[in-house]
């Protein structure tokens, strides 16, 4: 590796170009007197199928703008490693994920303001959301019409998707027209992250428009090694770019927003983690601090398929023609089924009626998709996702080794609490349920996955260690908080040192009931008025479907 002898300098060094760091390098570049560098070890977002939302299935299953991050063995799933997909790429995961957008239960955010984190409840937390979306509805008190997150209503491009809805309400649930109102509970229309008919990611709603800014510039394909200290302050980056490493000082501030896996592990790379453990690689040790890379949260999730009597589901894009039909109508139109991500209904459902909030999402996908869209299907058909919201196992990120471009180790220790293995059960009986209604009769085959046998909590215990796969929304692994296994503050600064923040969704102290692009947008936004010294948005108190329950009790 060549060493670079000159060293640039910039006011702030953002690490990571993915939902929270297109987000800040935005805000931060706004005021012209801001010198600041974005470095994303992924490339530019050029792929043609990021842009198109039909694209996301060859996304999620490989390709170079994803890091194809691969788990330890599963104690709790047949000891299987579990394949973690991760957007590699401007935009992050932002530019590969599902563009489902939903913020998570309000009350999530309570429960961070009483576990000591002020600023953080929900009414905190609205105005950022409202001021980072730009929703096709406008403006509302739960809603922001003019922000640069584009979210759009569903196309309704599957009469599936209506008969799902349909056999919910059959089946007893509320229907609900926007999760992310005043209330969640119920099965209804999914919002998207999508705008004009492509997707909308933190690079095209964010980074793209302050691109022509003198005052930002973007490094890609540019490793971040190890954050530079002189004693306790943050003083540089040192990265690997084109065979040459290549360091970088921040006059004011390094920020972290590399995610839950890449945060994690450039922070222990860079001699902040837990002494011994540090020690054992051979790393100086900067700050003790043995929360980094701990209480790892991640959603699990179990596919329940189903074959369709009729041909309407997406398996008719396995024809070529069909498909290229597709891609020229959406190159040359931005209509038709490139415009949708194939998953334009689901569910916030409770397992036990003495909840107070949703324990587990159902996302309803018009055709058969296993393996994160790997396994390829031979007939029509359907999948329902079931997917726990608030786990209570945790894992960990550690090290395989002190070299940077060796993947973390990951260890999520997934159905390590009964009560996870509970939820997970629960679910596919209520996915049972809500397909055995009337509305799916003219779609509904046979049970395909696990199958109408089995039926005990041993049979689907049993499946579920065998087909059970990330759901793709890790956090944790540097929360904020004031205990001994806190990494980040209420501010997202790290403990016990200077000029340093981590700012992504690994600050979550608790995993957010839903979808986590927009709560680590929300997050990159809340911070960057911090980092400008500005005073936060003023709460914005609303009423939840839960407070009436309460009040009315």
């Amino acid at each position: 590796m060549v060493q670079e002898q000159s060293m640039s300098s910039f006011d702030y060094i953002i690490i990571g170009a993915g939902s929270a760091g297109c987000v800040l390098a935005n805000r931060l570049s706004e005021n012209p007197a801001n010198k600041v560098l974005l470095l994303e070890a992924g490339g530019k977002d050029k792929n043609f199928m990021i842009h198109m939302p039909a694209g996301v299935g060859s996304l999620i299953s490989g390709g170079k703008e994803n890091w194809c991050y691969e788990s330890e063995g599963q104690p709790h799933l047949n000891n299987r490693k579990m394949y973690w997909p991760r957007g590699k790429v401007l935009g992050g995961s932002s530019s590969i994920n599902g563009m489902i957008y939903i913020r998570g239960h309000g009350r999530d955010y309570d429960m961070w303001r009483q576990m000591g984190l002020e600023g953080w409840g929900f009414a905190d937390v609205l105005p950022y959301f409202r001021r980072s979306e730009g929703n096709e509805n406008g403006n509302s008190a739960f809603h922001g019409g003019d922000g640069p997150l584009g979210v759009t209503n569903v196309q309704k491009t599957n009469i599936l998707f209506d008969a799902f809805t349909e056999a919910g309400k059959q089946a007893g649930h509320a229907y609900t027209d926007d999760f992310n109102g005043p209330q969640q509970e119920g099965v209804g229309p999914y919002q998207l992250t999508i705008k004009n008919g492509k997707r909308c990611s933190a690079a095209v709603g964010y980074l793209v428009p302050a691109l022509s800014r003198d005052n930002l510039s973007v490094e890609v394909e540019a490793l971040t090694s190890r954050i530079l200290f002189e004693g306790k302050k943050a003083v540089g980056v040192e990265y690997e770019q084109g065979g040459v490493t290549k360091t970088v000082r921040a006059n004011k501030e390094v920020i972290l927003s590399g995610g839950a896996v890449n945060s994690p592990q450039v922070l222990l790379l860079s001699g902040i983690g837990k002494g011994e453990y540090l020690k054992k690689f051979g790393i100086d040790v900067v700050a003790d601090l043995p929360g980094v890379g701990q209480n790892l949260q991640d959603h699990l999730d179990a596919t329940v398929l189903y074959e369709c009597k009729l041909p309407v589901s997406l398996h008719s894009q396995t024809n070529p023609l069909r498909a290229l039909m597709t891609g020229m109508q959406y190159t040359f139109f931005k209509t038709g089924l490139g415009t949708s991500n194939g998953l334009e209904a689901g569910a916030f459902l409770k397992t036990r009626p003495e909840l107070e909030v949703p324990d587990i999402q159902l996302h309803f996908v018009a055709a058969m998709m296993r393996d994160h869209a790997r396994a390829k299907s031979d007939r029509h058909g359907f999948t329902v996702h079931v997917c726990q919201l608030r786990p209570e196992s945790r894992g960990y990120i550690g090290l395989k080794s002190t070299n940077p471009s060796e993947h973390a180790l990951i260890q999520p220790n997934y159905l390590a609490a009964e009560t996870d293995r509970v939820v997970m059960r629960e679910g596919v009986r209520i996915v049972r349920n809500i397909v055995s209604q009337r509305a799916m009769d003219p779609y509904r085959g046979p049970e395909f996955w696990p199958g109408a046998d089995k039926q005990s909590d041993a049979d689907i215990d049993a499946w579920i260690r065998e087909a059970a796969e990330t759901i793709y929304h890790p956090v944790g692994t540097a929360k904020m908080g004031s205990d001994p296994m806190a990494v980040v503050d209420s501010r997202c600064r790290v403990h016990g040192l200077e000029g340093l923040r981590v700012v992504d969704a690994s600050v979550m102290p608790t995993l957010v009931g839903g979808n986590t692009n927009a709560p680590t947008i929300m997050i990159a936004e809340k911070i960057s008025d911090d980092i400008l010294g500005r005073a936060p948005l003023p709460a914005e108190q609303v009423t939840l479907a839960e407070d009436r329950v309460g009040n009315a009790a």
